[in-house]
């Protein structure tokens, strides 16, 4: 496909809004239509795409003639059943957001898809696109001689309020460490290359949104974590999570050691949402430190203010967009398939069972 690629847009919060902004940024591309039910985000939807057909229903989207590509943003517990209605009706390439799915039950369901959708489906892991992790993916191995240890460190600001307060429950999002840390077990077996096989966890919810009550109910959703990971080459991996650390310079710190040495990578958060209060941003960095009598070496990764200010991920959705885009046209292969995004989703569900049993669980 050579032609204008033109997107039909499920689910437009605030992370669908950062996705229109990225693909405005891409050449031969633009949303057609979207589908988004609550008023309020249409209304603002409306103002990043003013060319855009706005539908009442999924299959009314879908019957939008000239859209050639589709892009999932909806709340997680709805991906599953989104998916196969599009796959009943006209399969067409998807980038869909993590988690793929949120229910255990539905993972024979997503298998299902997997082996039979006929287009290209791409789960969306931002963080592979990063810069600083992009180029801590590409120098990890040599620096470090191959990685014994991966640690993840994750220190931000809590969940923000969405439409529904949908992701205050467990039961809506998978749990914290399916919606909000997919996408580090995804980076962990990019990292390392090898697959998990045992998975420990302490988790709790401990300083945020104890108060907060929707229809009668208290939000159940953990606030911080450590989870540990086994491989099946012998390597192993840590998550640190921590979602009442607003102030910290680096959101993310990333860190992989070898027999040759260490590599890390430091990720500044989203000071687009409060510059008033963090000033510039930092720019993010990686440090490499080969083992002694080296000393460590410290690398900037600047990242293009443009894309800064069109989204809360240091450019990676536009530049997952490019690849999106790329694999389309050429006919090629997903950078994250619908395995890749299972497999991440189900090491999310373990390290929930970890935490809630106390035992370590088996993959």
């Amino acid at each position: 496909m050579t032609d204008t690629l033109k997107y039909g847009i499920i689910g437009c919060g605030m992370m669908g809004q950062e996705h229109i902004r990225n693909i405005a940024l891409l050449d031969n591309a633009e949303v057609a239509a979207i589908y988004e039910p609550d008023a309020g985000m249409r209304s603002e939807a409306a103002q990043l795409a003013p060319q855009a057909r706005f539908a009442d229903s999924i299959g009314d989207l879908l019957a939008t003639a000239d859209i050639n590509a589709l892009l999932i943003v909806s709340p997680n517990y709805c991906h599953v059943d989104q998916l196969e209605e599009i796959a009943r009706t006209r399969p067409l390439p998807i980038l869909i957001e993590k988690p793929l799915y949120t229910d255990p039950n539905d993972e024979a369901r997503v298998e299902a898809l997997n082996q039979s959708y006929p287009q290209l489906m791409w789960v969306a892991m931002e963080y592979r696109y990063m810069p600083p992790i992009a180029a801590f993916l590409e120098m990890a191995k040599e620096v470090t001689g191959g990685i014994r240890m991966l640690t993840i460190r994750e220190h931000r600001f809590p969940f923000l309020v969405k439409v529904g307060d949908w992701n205050r429950f467990n039961k809506n999002t998978g749990g914290t460490l399916v919606e909000k840390c997919c996408h580090f077990f995804d980076l962990m077996r990019l990292t390392i290359g090898a697959e998990p096989v045992r998975v420990m966890a302490s988790a709790a919810q401990d300083v945020n949104h104890l108060d907060e009550t929707y229809d009668g109910m208290a939000s159940d959703i953990w606030d911080n974590a450590y989870v540990i990971v086994d491989f099946d080459n012998g390597a192993r991996a840590m998550l640190e999570l921590c979602m009442f650390a607003d102030g910290s310079k680096y959101q993310e710190e990333v860190s992989a050691v070898g027999a040759k040495g260490k590599i890390e990578a430091l990720v500044p958060g989203p000071w687009r949402i409060r510059p008033e209060e963090f000033g510039e941003q930092p720019v993010p960095k990686l440090i490499v430190s080969p083992r002694a009598p080296q000393g460590p070496k410290e690398i900037d990764i600047p990242v293009d203010p443009a894309l800064l200010q069109a989204g809360d991920h240091n450019g990676s959705t536009f530049y997952q967009h490019q690849l999106f885009a790329q694999a389309i046209r050429a006919g090629g292969r997903p950078a994250v398939s619908m395995q890749d995004g299972a497999i991440a989703v189900r090491m999310g569900m373990a390290a929930q069972e970890s935490a809630r049993t106390g035992k370590a669980v088996l993959l």
